[in-house]
């Protein structure tokens, strides 16, 4: 099952202190360590230079991630459809994004902070709940459309959404609530807390709004611990805090099922 998502954390980042019981001291915790497959740079040696060598590595090498990227993301068709090729060139022809793929390659250069970020944010978080499995995360570029794509363990990023909140193209598109929260710091952030929904989704009889708000409030309150900062901070991370107080004994995994 494949699962996108867009940036719809609409809480302002502010800085407050949270405890994480069940953390380790970081030397105490055995390392994850993560390797950002970069699928995007494939992705825009294609769309920029037509260079089938590339189309075939995408097909080849990264099927499941093409297969996502066209049908689930830019929706222009089905992989196998047999004009999809130079349907999917086509659709990156427009100036926006031709400046657009040009700008994520200059700004995400060297992504071995995220590396380590995504590293020690995935240990943190397998230590409290061991039996997470831990994905295969690359990076995409998309059209301004979702943040995060999950799929059979897998993690794609689109780093068409994460180029800082002075972006132009954001300046016209976006309010500043949306874009204080498309910049480089979120990206981890966003890859921990969108895993942990598709792991732990809302049952269907819980679909009340304030049912997926407090849903919302315990997984914003994990990734404030797996981030060792404050990233969101409302009510509901604070129901969430009150009730690992109250309930010491209870589990992460036994706070996100309950």
């Amino acid at each position: 099952m494949v699962k996108v998502y867009g940036i719809f954390f609409t809480i302002l980042l502010v800085c407050i202190g949270c405890e994480w019981r069940l953390k380790p001291n970081t030397d105490e915790v055995d390392s994850t360590q993560i390797s950002i497959e970069r699928y995007d740079r494939i992705e825009t040696l294609y769309l920029t230079t037509g260079d089938y060598s590339a189309l075939q590595q995408m097909n080849t090498s990264y099927p499941m991630q093409t297969r996502m990227l066209i049908e689930n993301v830019l929706h222009i068709g089905k992989v196998d459809d047999p004009d999809i090729n130079s349907k999917f060139l086509h659709f990156f022809q427009d100036s926006t994004l031709q400046v657009m793929l040009d700008d994520v390659q200059k700004f995400y250069a060297d992504v071995e902070d995220l590396n380590e970020e995504l590293s020690s944010a995935f240990s943190r978080l397998k230590y409290n709940i061991p039996t997470l499995e831990i994905p295969r995360i690359y990076t995409q570029v998309g059209s301004f459309d979702q943040s995060v794509i999950i799929g059979n363990h897998t993690l794609g990023i689109s780093l068409d959404k994460y180029l800082g909140a002075d972006y132009s193209f954001y300046q016209e598109h976006y309010d500043a609530r949306q874009r204080s929260l498309m910049t480089r710091e979120m990206i981890v952030p966003d890859c921990v807390a969108f895993y942990l929904l598709s792991l732990y989704p809302l049952s269907p009889e819980e679909q009340s709004q304030e049912s997926r708000d407090r849903h919302m409030g315990k997984i914003q309150w994990v990734v404030n611990q797996v981030m060792n900062r404050t990233v969101f901070s409302n009510t509901f991370v604070d129901h969430a805090d009150q009730q690992m107080k109250e309930h010491p004994a209870m589990t992460v995994a036994e706070l996100l099922e309950s």
